[in-house]
């Protein structure tokens, strides 16, 4: 899809304010025709509050939801559109399929409340499900239908409905690997079909890199960081996108080239900056010694903690004045030849480290 302008009229605009005992879910969100914006976060941080709260399921505690210029949710006016009357089509993470109605009542049925005949609800289904490659499987009810096939049956009848606003809530997590394989690919063709807003709910980092446009970040209720897949894999702000993407992650003062991260430890960087700064660098960066290196920079004592396999390689958690992760291949473990407790002197070469302010900029 072409990137909306900044000046573009969002399809869903919303501030989604939800109370629920201690928690509160902040979270403004805006989503333009034709994108798709994955909603990222760790258990608990309100993915699912909002995407309760975007189906008309769970009502504003304040804010205000507006979807292709109508409001559907305000709060401070006493405004709120029940489930059924949104132009939202939902994909459940265990797809929800009514088991006692075949494949092609399950599409239908989204249209019949919708008010279209029975013929014509059931035409629609029909050709929802065949542009999911399931024609052959209209008359099959859920049980007699695969994981895959049961997932494309849901998505099937969320667009069935013509949705302004299409969620997914973890599409894709009941899936075994391969089926999840086949079925992404099969659900980012869809996707760039759709000419509504699609907001996607994961944890999983493949499926938002791969089928969003957009990814936003929530921890506790609040946007933590937004933007595409490669200001987030590159520019970490916070623990949890950094182990999102694989970066160890710190944060120091920079001066010049030289961050201070912590007592005793100062990295040198490519990068000239001062003030406030995050220094990311990849478990695979750090190079490990049973003494003290040669090299002057950019290098600290640390004690081996935990030790697992990770691909081809191990993956060792330091401890110390870093706590950083570091990748030994095959033969570099079998010079090391780490255990738990061990001493070792750990290493990054400034060329390998990416540091950026702390501001949004």
């Amino acid at each position: 899809m072409t990137p909306p302008t900044e000046r573009s009229t969002p399809l869903l605009d919303a501030h989604l304010v939800v109370d629920r005992g201690a928690f509160r879910l902040d979270l403004p969100l805006r989503v333009h025709a034709g994108e798709v914006v994955a909603l990222l976060g760790p258990n608990g941080a309100g993915k699912t509050t909002a995407l309760r709260a975007l189906a008309g399921l769970q009502p504003l505690a304040a804010g205000h939801l507006t979807l292709a210029g109508r409001v559907f949710d305000r709060p401070d006016r006493r405004l709120h559109v029940p489930p059924e009357r949104r132009p939202v089509g939902v994909v459940f993470q265990d797809y929800l399929l009514f088991p006692h109605l075949s494949a092609l009542d399950n599409v239908a049925f989204g249209p019949r409340r919708h008010g279209l005949s029975r013929r014509a609800a059931r035409e629609r289904a029909a050709r929802r499900l065949a542009q999911v490659g399931l024609a052959g499987q209209l008359d099959r009810r859920p049980r007699h239908l695969s994981g895959g096939q049961a997932q494309r049956v849901a998505l099937a009848r969320a667009l069935a409905v013509e949705p302004v606003l299409l969620l997914l809530d973890e599409p894709l997590a009941a899936l075994d690997a391969r089926t999840r394989l086949d079925t992404r690919a099969e659900l980012h063709r869809q996707l760039a079909d759709h000419p509504g807003a699609t907001l996607l709910v994961t944890h999983d980092p493949l499926d938002a890199l791969v089928l969003a446009d957009r990814l936003v970040v929530v921890e506790d209720g609040r946007v933590v960081q937004t933007g595409d897949a490669t200001t987030i894999t590159t520019r970490p702000r916070t623990d949890y996108v950094a182990r999102l993407v694989g970066l160890n992650l710190h944060r120091g003062h920079a001066d010049g080239h030289a961050v201070r991260i912590a007592a005793g430890v100062a990295l040198t960087v490519g990068d000239d900056l001062h003030g406030e700064v995050f220094v990311a660098f990849p478990p695979s960066a750090v190079a490990l010694h049973p003494g003290r290196p040669d090299a002057v920079a950019n290098t600290w004592p640390a004690t081996v903690g935990g030790i697992q396999r990770h691909g081809d390689n191990l993956r060792i958690d330091l401890t110390g004045p870093l706590r950083v992760a570091a990748d030994l291949s095959p033969a570099a473990a079998a010079r090391l030849h780490p255990v738990p407790g061990q001493t070792v002197w750990a290493e990054v070469r400034p060329s390998d480290i990416r540091a950026y302010p702390t501001g949004n900029s």
